[in-house]
């Protein structure tokens, strides 16, 4: 068995032991996968005006003593951290960016894996279209992960959110919101 191949299979017998046996202490029952990471999602204005952009920021709160993996993780089994988002009529997204991830190893692999711990913000970049429909909009967001410890992981998750902005007549002033997540690059 060739090196990447062995890595592989300790990935699976990772997975398949998480299924099995996942949160540690016998008798301790293991967290459900859908309530390790808490997203809130942010606005950057209090409206859009037609022509303009925006952005939406995703703030994660990873439970102590998990992890994430990157947006682009290290190893090709791994599963990827996405943000996606529904495009509501005339709105179109235009870039996401992710945090830099932390290298860090861990007992099921050989070597050090890209991920995300703690608190993480995901920001995606949307445009207004000039016939965008006037008024509040619903952006429906799927943020996409799978959440392990320092020796299993949970089963990947789906967690659906959204956020709300409104849209406005080309040439409103729209006035900045959320600074305290959007200030930074």
């Amino acid at each position: 068995m060739s090196g990447r191949q062995m890595r592989m299979w300790r990935a699976g017998m990772a997975v398949v032991t998480a299924l099995a046996v996942v949160g540690g202490a016998p008798g301790q029952k293991p967290p459900k996968a859908d309530s390790v990471v808490k997203p809130k999602a942010y606005v950057s204005a209090d409206i859009v005006p037609r022509g303009m952009g925006f952005e939406v920021g995703v703030v994660a709160e990873i439970a102590e003593g998990f992890h994430i993996n990157s947006n682009k993780p290290n190893e090709e089994y791994l599963i990827p951290t996405a943000l996606e988002a529904g495009t509501p009529a005339g709105m179109r997204v235009t870039g996401t960016t992710y945090p830099k991830a932390k290298q860090q190893k861990f007992e099921f692999s050989d070597t050090k894996l890209a991920v995300y711990d703690g608190r993480i913000l995901v920001r995606m970049k949307m445009g207004v279209e000039l016939d965008a429909p006037l008024g509040p909009v619903k952006i429906p967001l799927t943020l996409k992960y799978q959440a392990c410890d320092d020796s299993t992981c949970l089963p990947p998750v789906k967690l659906a959110l959204s956020a709300e902005v409104t849209v406005a007549a080309a040439g409103a002033k729209a006035r900045f919101v959320n600074q305290e997540i959007f200030k930074s690059k």
